[in-house]
């Protein structure tokens, strides 16, 4: 018989325990919103005006020389030329630079604020966080809703869905001590249904599968699939229910393809996936998030075994990459990062892309409009375009004659606010 979770007596204790952080999370939310509507009263006249740049908006394949955006209240009012600044507005000459939108970084894992910042700082104003202890993926999401600009903006997915929770993020059972019978691993659909359930009270803007065993752990084997089609199915199932998409990480390809027949709406890694699996995909319209930098930065990694594996991956996610790329697949740029130390930056990811044949300009559209799309957000970010959230990162050469050019950022805009600027006076 399979073992189906139920919610007893004795999880009042763990009930208040949640209502508790419940509280003080609306309570944080409640004061930073306090403090950011006071600093948007304070700067309610405050326009930004960015002119003489040769804007790339992230869908076009035409470059816009000397163009003007005017932002106001943290969204773009107007893109083109011979536009007059208003009166009092900060006007920031780019000095024919090149403008791109913000990155849209569709997979990382960002353990704290710190961390948060830094991608900012590296030009990535929106990330899907693929998997975090505690919640604090939506923590950050409700921060940045609430006026903290110098963080992402954040798609959350709280904790991974895996078989062996214990071993993978015992976390979850503190979060979640009720749960303790599956310490030994979760198995069966209805279970998992439970799951689902449980992070869908809690928030979350998806769901977060492994299809497949991970890569990055030594003990792992990354082609080995973890669910059966019948769980994966009632994963689905249940998210959809729920209103949430399903991201599956997925290295393997028995895995991805059980992943994709379930209908997740995108595929992780994917480094092993076979012509059939892509056509499925193209098929069905499912994203493809190869994390090409995150492959080849483990393929430097000290632990030996990690280094080896990494680099008999990268080949393949790179063949594999490329052959999704010439079927039509809608290629998402990403980097499976924790944004600390030398992890992969957005720019990163979009480099590697070009590095298997892909044109700038698309690779460019990987990692802004398309990745949006992905995520969902497509219509508020990813886009220069009037309306769209002013996010921002600046250039100082041709990133289309040079894609290298990306990885030396000079000015970011993040809400329609500067959060880094070296340009020279």
């Amino acid at each position: 018989m399979k073992r189906l979770f139920r919610v007893s007596a004795s999880d009042s204790i763990l009930a208040t325990d949640m209502r508790k952080r419940f509280v003080q999370l609306l309570l944080l939310t409640l004061f930073v919103t306090l403090i950011g509507s006071t600093a948007d009263a304070q700067n309610s006249a405050t326009v930004l005006v960015l002119v003489h740049a040769n804007l790339i908006d992230g869908v076009s394949p035409d470059v816009l020389h000397d163009a003007t955006v005017v932002v106001r209240d943290g969204r773009i009012e107007s893109v083109g030329g011979n536009v007059s600044a208003p009166t009092g507005a900060q006007v920031i000459d780019i000095k024919g630079r090149w403008l791109l939108p913000g990155f849209v970084d569709a997979h990382v894992h960002l353990r704290d604020l710190a961390a948060a910042r830094h991608a900012v700082q590296s030009g990535a104003t929106t990330v899907r966080a693929l998997g975090s202890s505690y919640f604090t993926d939506v923590g950050m999401r409700e921060l940045h809703r609430a006026g903290l600009t110098d963080i992402p903006e954040v798609v959350a997915a709280g904790y991974q869905i895996r078989p062996d929770l214990s071993q993978g993020n015992g976390d979850f059972f503190l979060d979640f001590p009720g749960m303790n019978p599956f310490m030994s691993g979760l198995r069966g659909s209805e279970n998992l249904r439970s799951v689902v359930r449980l992070l869908a009270e809690h928030h979350v803007d998806l769901i977060k599968i492994l299809a497949t065993e991970r890569a990055g752990t030594p003990q792992t084997d990354p082609r080995k699939r973890t669910f059966t089609d019948e769980e994966m199915v009632a994963i689905v199932d249940e998210a959809r229910k729920a209103g949430l998409p399903v991201a599956a990480h997925a290295h393997g390809d028995e895995g991805a393809r059980g992943a994709v027949l379930a209908g997740v709406h995108s595929v992780e890694h994917g480094t092993y996936l076979s012509d059939d699996t892509l056509a499925l995909m193209k098929t069905h319209g499912t994203y493809f998030v190869p994390t090409l930098s995150a492959v080849s930065h483990m393929s430097k990694l000290e632990n030996p075994v990690l280094q080896l594996r990494g680099r008999a991956m990268l080949p393949r996610a790179r063949d594999t990459a490329t052959r999704a790329w010439k079927m039509g697949i809608k290629i998402v740029a990403a980097t499976d990062s924790t944004y600390e130390g030398d992890r992969p930056v957005a720019a990163d990811e979009i480099i590697a892309l070009v590095g298997i044949g892909i044109p700038p300009m698309e690779a460019i559209k990987a990692g802004t409009s398309v990745s949006a799309e992905c995520l969902g957000v497509g219509k508020r970010m990813g886009t220069i375009k009037p309306g769209m959230v002013a996010d921002f990162v600046t250039v100082d050469a041709n990133p289309l004659a040079d894609i290298a050019a990306l990885q030396d950022l000079v000015l970011v805009v993040h809400d329609g606010r500067v959060v880094m600027n070296r340009l020279n006076p």
